[in-house]
């Protein structure tokens, strides 16, 4: 689907809940179409934040018990996690300039210096 990291039941605690940077997960299925239109728009903001945002994708159906925990109900859902604990999210695909600013509001009252 993208060039994204993926991650799975396995990997989710230490590559997201355990990162020193804030991890941006992708909640996608290959069912789905707006998660494919916002695939290309999530790979250029984890090459252009590479150095304060981890961008990685779950695929929902093949990692159920993760999408349950964090109650995704439809997809695609991001999900914004700082430190272990989840920050932030939205349901649906969105233009990259407003999913920058969304995603910079939300980082600036735990981590100002990784903003913008």
């Amino acid at each position: 689907m993208s060039d994204l990291n993926t991650v799975d039941e396995a990997t989710f605690e230490d590559v997201v809940l355990r990162s020193d940077k804030p991890v941006l997960v992708d909640f996608w299925a290959e069912w789905c179409p707006p998660c494919h239109q916002i695939a290309p728009v999530l790979a250029q903001i984890a090459a252009e934040r590479s150095e304060r945002l981890n961008v990685v994708k779950l695929n929902s159906d093949e990692n159920p018990a993760i999408s349950a925990r964090y109650r995704v109900m439809a997809l695609p859902t991001l999900i914004l996690f700082h430190r272990g604990e989840m920050i932030w999210s939205v349901v649906g695909a969105r233009p990259k300039a407003k999913l920058l600013k969304d995603l910079d509001e939300a980082l600036t009252p735990v981590a100002p210096s990784l903003v913008g």
